[in-house]
């Protein structure tokens, strides 16, 4: 199995090889690379797609230790220069973007341009807080029960079959995985007043019935990124690349040909 020893973790990742421009995307919080099959399945003709499992999900083996969304910033990059790339399309889904944006701010000469799917650069809202942390309470102590997963897959999927898919996973997993990522989602810092210093061309795509992150922040984020004509609106609610992938892979397909141009 493809595993790369980075920055004390093992990061498992796929990758579609070949000769093609490099995208690298990174999967939303409980979510795993496997939600990007419909975008793999549209880029793999024509660019080098890799996907890869952030720390606390999928089968990446991960030390326990406290981390930040820098942290995940440069397992994005150790990953790459461990396959040998020097630079890449870097973009994510929600707490993947959230390392994208700082990917971006870390290393902005690997960045060959940003796709943002359902994410912003702010901390997590204030009014969702105390619901949030409930939630995980409940998850840490009782698991990821049926009443609890419901609600979860249908603020991050809202579809009927990928949401039974991704609760069978959740419940298959230790609970107490849920820990540090959650802490690490709740107290992420506010990168908003950085944008700025991104240059790099942007895609920003955002689902019309998100009510994890709501397009106001959408917008926000592609307002203070030079390099973004603004927010590309598809259907779906905070997965929208899952659920509503056609729309989202004509987005990504136009932004990748503007690019090679």
């Amino acid at each position: 199995m493809p595993f790369a020893p980075v920055n004390g973790q093992q990061i498992y990742f796929d990758d579609t090889g070949g000769s093609g421009p490099v995208v690298i995307l990174a999967h939303g919080f409980l979510m795993d690379h496997e939600m990007f099959a419909p975008q793999v399945t549209a880029l793999r003709d024509s660019y080098r797609v890799i996907t890869w499992d952030e720390r606390g999900f999928g089968q990446t083996n991960y030390d326990g230790n406290p981390f930040t969304y820098w942290d995940s910033a440069a397992d994005c990059l150790a990953l790459l220069t461990h396959l040998g790339i020097d630079r890449a399309v870097v973009g994510g889904m929600s707490q993947g973007g959230f390392l994208s944006l700082r990917a971006a701010l870390t290393a902005p000469e690997r960045v060959r341009g940003l796709i943002l799917l359902d994410t912003q650069s702010g901390p997590e809202d204030a009014a969702h807080i105390e619901a949030y942390q409930g939630m995980i309470d409940t998850w840490l102590s009782a698991g990821p029960v049926h009443e609890l997963a419901s609600i979860v897959a249908s603020i991050i999927i809202n579809d009927p079959v990928e949401d039974a898919a991704w609760i069978a996973k959740w419940q298959a997993r230790p609970k107490e995985l849920m820990a540090q990522p959650s802490h690490t989602l709740m107290t992420r810092d506010d990168i908003s007043d950085r944008l700025g210093e991104i240059t790099c061309p942007a895609l920003v795509v955002h689902g019309t019935d998100d009510t994890a992150i709501t397009m106001d922040l959408a917008e926000a984020l592609a307002a203070g990124l030079s390099g973004c004509g603004g927010v590309v609106k598809v259907g779906g609610a905070h997965a929208a690349s899952l659920t509503n992938p056609e729309p989202v892979n004509a987005a990504i397909l136009e932004f990748l040909a503007d690019l090679a141009a």
